[in-house]
């Protein structure tokens, strides 16, 4: 696929600013829209596709404290028709979590939880995002049942079949990251996906306690990735407090999609930013792998005693990899040297 957004849009929450104070005339991108902090409800899970027409789709949720996150999430939907300069809201959908807009076959989707580790749902919309289908049951976009997890990740097309690494988060263990187990949703291209029976699950791995020498703390935020002779991986955020030095693993799809295996002694690699979350895209032009990641600079490794690599935030690099293993920072993209209160965690890289 060709990459053809990098950071054009901002989505902001968190700022104590009301919303008739808040200036973005130093914020870098474009403001779709904006949350202030004492609303109680965070933006989080940006999204976005483009249309055959050539317009651009946006997407949030809300979480936090004052959101329904827990119960049935809302998630906002907004619509460009000058490539990101500026934009509109068109939808609000109720039951929307965590979800990835994605364009198949001409039309638009949205894909995820209905709520924090809810029901898995997708959704169509034929008018570019204005109206979407409601799903109730496994004839008309109810995929899955129980608690589920997942981010706005790629969603890709190889072999025949589209392809949304997802996780369950019914695991034995009840914690955050040791809840959730790796899979892999698929479906023939030509399947009617608001149809349950038209996908398949693979198995599900979920938390070991031996990986990594008893310091595995879960894996989360998997991306479908083809390589270059085809395989099909899913490419997941490691937690690992016990070091600043990240990595990522890569869990093996079998060409159906049914069968998930990892071999622990090669399947954990040196990722930079990969206790956080990731996108990964492939690019035709310069035939390399790409993804903006949360990276740690030397120099605050050197000068920190922070052990849990996942609250370093400040600072925001451009990567690429001939073969989703060794990767090579290309630019710095966004740095702030305040380690402690400043962090980059919405950025998208491609649709």
């Amino acid at each position: 696929m060709k990459i053809v957004a990098i950071l054009i849009t901002v989505m902001l929450s968190g700022f104590s600013l009301s919303a008739q104070d808040f200036d973005d005339s130093k914020v870098p991108g474009v403001v779709v829209t904006y949350s202030p902090a004492s609303s109680g409800k965070y933006i989080g899970s940006p999204s976005l596709a483009i249309l055959p027409n050539g317009d651009y789709v946006a997407s949030h949720d809300f979480f936090g404290p004052e959101s329904n996150e827990h119960v049935r999430a809302t998630s906002k939907i907004f619509s460009s028709s000058n490539k990101g300069k500026s934009w509109k809201e068109i939808a609000e959908i109720d039951g929307a979590f965590w979800s990835k807009l994605f364009v198949h076959q001409g039309t638009l989707w949205l894909i995820g939880p209905d709520r924090h580790h809810g029901n898995t749902l997708v959704r169509r919309s034929d008018d570019g995002g204005k109206t979407w289908t409601k799903p109730t049951n496994g004839t008309n976009g109810l995929i899955l049942e129980g608690e589920y997890h997942c981010a706005p990740m790629p969603i890709i097309e190889h072999n025949g079949r589209i392809w949304r690494a997802m996780e369950s988060a019914m695991g034995p263990i009840k914690k955050w990251g040791k809840r959730y187990g790796a899979f892999m949703l698929s479906a023939p291209v030509g399947a009617d996906l608001l149809q349950a029976d038209s996908w398949t699950s693979s198995n599900i791995l979920y938390y070991d306690s031996t990986y990594l020498d008893g310091n595995f703390g879960g894996w989360l935020e998997g991306n479908a990735v083809v390589d270059k002779e085809g395989q099909v991986w899913d490419i997941l955020r490691v937690d690992d407090r016990s070091t600043l030095e990240e990595k990522a693993a890569r869990v093996k799809i079998s060409a159906d999609g049914k069968k998930a295996t990892f071999d622990p002694s090669t399947g954990f690699i040196a990722f930079p930013g990969g206790s956080k979350k990731f996108t990964i895209r492939y690019d035709e032009k310069s035939d390399l792998y790409w993804t903006i990641a949360n990276v740690i600079p030397e120099a605050i490794k050197a000068s920190t005693d922070r052990t849990n690599p996942a609250g370093i935030r400040n600072t925001q690099a451009l990567f690429s990899s001939p073969d989703l293993i060794d990767w090579e920072q290309k630019k710095v993209l966004l740095q702030h040297e305040d380690i402690i209160k400043h962090g980059f965690s919405i950025r998208r890289l491609g649709v």
